[in-house]
Parts: structure tokens; sequence; C-alpha cells
């Protein structure tokens, strides 16, 4: 068989696609993987080869996962040693130079091509020149059509093949086991502050990645080990904030043991907010983690994980951390500027969207996963209540469409009694002169946050997206969001998705709210940049509401210049068309976000792990707070009532 049969047998799919690492390139060229593929013209008929895992093992002592157990004194004999195993033997072939790791699918799939064993599916530069000419003449214009949708579709997996690298390159290990990805891998950065740790945050679009792909201990490692950080006492300026807060981020440090200097161990180094720029305890993380926390299980129907003590225990700490008496009067989660994925000054403060997403998706997670227990009896029933009160909240007073916009335009002011219409007082000049003009006829969104007399009607994406995936909107709101979306493409998408919120604050506007922060710029960060790491949320809300054509649509946009810019932390611009002026390259939850959103458009059905839905009990519930009237006067509190309003 000739070689443009061979290449031909590629593009039909006769022969599997594998992940694999370019042999020509050098270690510090892997991360320019895609740019560089088509360039290599040394054929390499064995390119797949079976995965090396190279792992550093520590020859002491090591607190169990969980343990409790006080660290062992190392013996000073002992060295960090390498050891380099070969999972499997592919047909007698080794690898001839030690630039890293090769990761495949399915290794036991052979097929043998004129003596050639799994050809590879990216190819060099010259066999796509050769077979270009040999169809040249030969085929119609229906033919040729197809022949650029093969290369096409070539490129784009060389586009997931150098994500996956990277990804698996930005894996962090902790006692010779992964344990996370760091935020980001920039090589021309000189100025790392702290993108070297792993972000609870962060890690979640890498934890989903792997766990699509099969690869479970990454995860379970992340979600005990962070864990164990719960406990750890977290202090700034002599204060410390409730148990069950969750750390922003942490390090892998490497110190010297105690009483013996000549030999090391490695330590999780936690960052609770203290150092972080502005001080700010991150609200998301605790929920970001019970939300993995469920995906886990359903995913690799590990369910021992969440049945642990200590696990049980965690949960408990984040939800009563969350849903203590406090002052307010809403059942929302009532936070500081900057403590979820904003997290510097944008006027956030108070209730936002974002927060209250992710607070009844974990809500609803966490009351799947406890352990029927009478010590769990108060917590579920307060549980429960919060959730109907919660929904509630966000769908009747937070949603904004053509209908409720006249409806705010025309309200009474100064409204004094129980019954009241305006319930917040919010002042129609409020209503600002581009949502007037931005809003389509058909479609709506939640606004970004609610407080007395004020209400932010900017759209924000990763809350209005977590609405539809979590169930805290309505089917209808859902499509509506879904519909806004596709409504305002040039302004949400553009040149790459997708606009963390819309629109930028700007001028006196920006000045007054941000503190004219310099990295907060109208149209950049988290004014108003472009994100591609909410990819992942966008497919999983499109796919739930069968919608999917949606998020193709995004990845396709992303797909034309994301790898050829390096996989930038944000965009900037009204467009997006340059890369963020502060950004960081090869940024990890950019790689993820887009491998996810792969993944799922892959295969659909694997959403589910992420999608909640609500039950019986709560749709009556609700259905019996909107009967009766939600604005009723003041009386005596019912003691036979099982939903507190």
């Amino acid at each position: 068989m000739g070689t443009s049969e061979a290449v031909l047998q590629v593009l039909s799919g006769a022969v599997p696609r594998l992940f694999h690492s370019d042999s020509c390139l050098s270690t510090s060229d892997s991360i320019f993987a895609s740019k560089f593929r088509l360039k290599c013209s040394r054929r390499r008929a064995s390119r797949y080869l079976q995965f090396l895992k190279c792992s550093s093992v520590l020859q002491y002592g090591v607190r169990g996962i969980g343990s409790g157990v006080p660290n062992k004194k190392a013996d000073p004999s002992s060295l960090q040693i390498c050891k380099c195993q070969k999972s499997e033997s592919v047909s007698g072939v080794t690898t001839e130079d030690g630039n890293g790791a090769w990761f495949v699918d399915n290794a036991k799939n052979l097929n043998p091509i004129n003596g050639m064993v799994n050809a590879p599916n990216v190819l060099e530069f010259q066999d796509l020149q050769h077979l270009k000419q040999e169809n040249e003449g030969l085929k119609s214009n229906s033919a040729n059509g197809t022949l650029r949708d093969t290369f096409h579709k070539i490129s784009v997996d060389s586009i997931e093949d150098e994500a996956w690298d990277l990804l698996r390159e930005s894996v962090v290990y902790y006692c010779g086991s992964p344990i996370g990805t760091i935020a980001a891998k920039d090589p021309t950065s000189s100025n790392t502050l702290n993108y070297d740790q792993v972000f609870i945050r962060d890690f979640i679009p890498s934890g989903i990645a792997f766990l699509l792909k099969g690869e479970y201990d990454i995860v379970r490692n992340f979600i005990l080990h962070t864990l164990q950080l719960q406990s750890w006492e977290k202090t700034m300026d002599c204060h410390s904030p409730g148990q069950g807060l969750m750390p922003a981020s942490f390090k892998v440090r490497t110190v010297p043991l105690d009483g013996d200097d000549s030999a090391t161990e490695e330590v999780l180094d936690p960052d609770f907010g203290e150092a972080a720029i502005g001080r700010v305890a991150p609200v998301d993380s605790g929920l970001w983690w019970i939300i993995l926390l469920r995906a886990y299980g359903k995913c690799s129907g590990d369910l021992s994980v969440q049945e642990r003590v200590d696990v049980q225990t965690g949960i408990k700490m984040i939800l009563r951390l969350c849903i203590a008496d406090g002052f307010d009067m809403f059942p929302t989660l009532l936070v500081t500027d900057g403590s979820c994925m904003i997290d510097r000054r944008m006027g956030i403060h108070g209730h936002p969207l974002e927060i209250q997403a992710l607070f009844y998706s974990a809500l609803l997670c966490a009351r799947e996963m406890l352990a029927p227990e009478d010590g769990s009896a108060d917590l579920l029933r307060a549980l429960n209540n919060r959730l109907v009160a919660l929904s509630f909240h966000i769908r009747e007073y937070y949603w904004v469409d053509m209908k409720k916009l006249n409806e705010i335009y025309r309200y009474k002011t100064e409204e004094y009694s129980y019954d009241a219409v305006n319930k917040f007082n919010i002042y129609p000049d409020q209503i600002s002169p581009w949502l007037v003009e931005w809003m389509p006829n058909k479609g709506g969104y939640l606004i970004g946050n609610l407080q007395p007399a004020h209400m932010d009607f900017r759209f924000f994406s990763l809350g209005n997206l977590w609405s539809v995936v979590s169930g805290l909107a309505t089917m209808d709101q859902s499509h509506a969001i879904l519909d806004l979306i596709e409504a305002k493409w040039a302004d949400l998408v553009a040149g790459m998705p997708f606009k963390i919120c819309y629109p930028a604050l700007e001028g006196q506007e920006w000045q007054i709210i941000t503190g004219s922060d310099p990295k907060n710029t109208p149209w950049s960060y988290h004014n108003a940049g472009a994100w591609p790491t909410l990819l992942w949320q966008l497919t999983v809300a499109c796919i739930k509401m069968d919608r999917p054509d949606i998020a193709a649509k995004a990845v396709e946009v992303a797909e034309k210049r994301i790898s050829q810019d390096k996989w930038p932390e944000y965009y900037d611009t009204k467009r997006g068309r340059f890369i963020g002026k502060q950004s960081q390259l090869f940024q990890t939850w950019s790689i993820a976000g887009y491998l996810v959103a792969k993944l799922l458009l892959a295969d659909p059905s694997k959403a589910k792990i992420l999608v909640t839905e609500e039950d019986s009990e709560l749709v009556n519930a609700f259905s019996c707070m909107i009967s009766a009237n939600p604005r009723r006067k003041r009386g005596r509190k019912n003691l036979k009532q099982t939903y507190i309003v």
C-alpha cells in the first residue's frame, strides 16, 4: 500500500485516533506542539508509544489522606528517586527519547498499515501537500468540499491534541500523586504572581475533563487533600473566619524536615485569602468543591468518597457556614466584592448572581450526598427551606425581559406597606438607556445583583449559565437566556467567547465602582473581557436545554484562533479582538474549558454529572408559594409550616 493510500486510510478513520506527542520536538518546544507539528518532515510511523509514567516518589513518611496521623521522621538515607514504568508494551515498540510522557486512548486497537502500527492521525506537511496534489483534477466540487472538511478536521484534532498535552503538563504532584493543575504555565512571563498555584475554582474544568476521560485519581486526590486544608487555622490581623471555609488556592512546597536539615518533605501551603490581592475570602471555593464531589461520584461510580465520615463532615461545615443565621432579610448569600471568579472590585458586593447560582447548585448536590442520619435532620430541613426561598427570590426578583422592564419603568416608589409591589424601592431611572436598546423582544436574563434601591442590570455570564445548569432558572427562563445569547451573539461572543459580563463600566462609573482599577479598564479582564473558559459552562447549559448547536457554534469561533494565540486567559476590546493586555498565556482553565466543551458535545449524555433537576417536593413547595400571595401581610408564624418564606 502506498503512502497516499495509508494517508487516506487515516483520513477515513481506519486508523484509531490516539493522543500523542511528537518525537521530533524538544521538551522546551512541546508547548508549541500545534504550531510546529506539521513542520516535522521525518516519518513517525511508530509515534504512538505507550505512556511512561514518571513520578517522584519520596522515601520518607507521608501523612495519609484524612488519616490525621502526624508525619513520621524521615530516614536521612532516604533519597528522592524517579521510577519510570512502562504500563504496557505495544508490539515491542519502545521510546527513543525522553521528551515527556505519551498518552494513548486505547493501545489495544492496532491497525497495521503496510507494516506500520497506529499511523499518526496528524499528518506531516509534506503528506498533506502530496495528498492535495493527487486529488487535484480528480475530484468534483463536492469532493473538494469534502477534502476541505477533512483538512479542517485534522486541524481541529491537532488543537485537541495540543490542549491535552498542555493540560497534562500543568499537573501538580504531591508526594508522587497528581493533586491538581496550576493556573497557568506561561513561559513568556517572568512574573508568575500566584499563577503557579492550584486554584479551587480554576481546577474545576480540569477535573471535569479528567473525569470525562476516565482519569479519576487526580480528582479524588484533589477532593481529599483540599478537604484536609479546610480545617487549617486561618487568620488575618488576629481574626479568623468561620469553620468550613475552603482555600482559594494552594501550593506544593518542599521544606526541610523538622530536626533533620539533610532531608526534605513536601507540604501543602494554602491561601484562604490572607495573601490574595484585596485579602478577600473565596466564597465560591467550597461551593465548587461540593459540585465537583458530586460529579466525581456520578462519573466514576465511586460513592465511597462522599460517604466517608471526614467528607460528610466537610460538606456539613460548608453548609452551616453558608446558611448560618444573620441580619439579612433575603435568602440569598451576602458576600463582599471580589469573592468569586470576579475577584477584584467590580461592584458585585451584596447578593451577586454568580454566588447565588453556585449556592443553589451546591445545596442540591449536598442534599443528594448527605447520609440520612439523626444528626443531619435539622440541617436537611434548613437546607430545604433555603432552596425553596432562594429559588422563589431569584426567579421572581432577578428576572428581566421586555415585559418586566416595562413594569419596572412604571414602578411607584416610597411604598410603605406589607403588600408593596416595588418591594426594594427601585427607582425607574435606574433603567439605563443601553438596556432599553439592548434587550431583545424575545429573550431575557437574570440581573447581576439586587439590593435595596439598587438593581445591577449588567448581564453576568457565569451566573446566568449556571442558573440554567442548576435549575435555579425555570425552563422558560432558561430558554429565554439562550434566546438572548443568540440574539446578542455579536456582543457576547463576537471574536472570542465568552463575555464575562456586559456591558463594561466606563468613564466616571468605572472610576467610582472599580476605584480606577488599571487591570479592569473598559472591555478588559473582569470588566467585560472575553474568557474562553466559559465555553464549558455554556456547553453544559445548552446541552441541558437540548440546544447544543449554540455551544458548537461558539466552539468553532474559539478554534479559529485560541491555539494560535497560545491559549490566553482572557481577551480585550468590545469584540474580543486583542489578547488581554495582562493576560497569562497557556492558561489552564482556558485549555480545560475548551476540552470539556469538546468532550460534552461529542457525548452530550455525560453532561448529567453536572446538571441538577428540581425534585417534586421542591416544585410543589414552590407552587404553594406562588398560589399563596407572597405579598401577604405579616402574621403569627405557623409552627406547622415546613418551608420558611
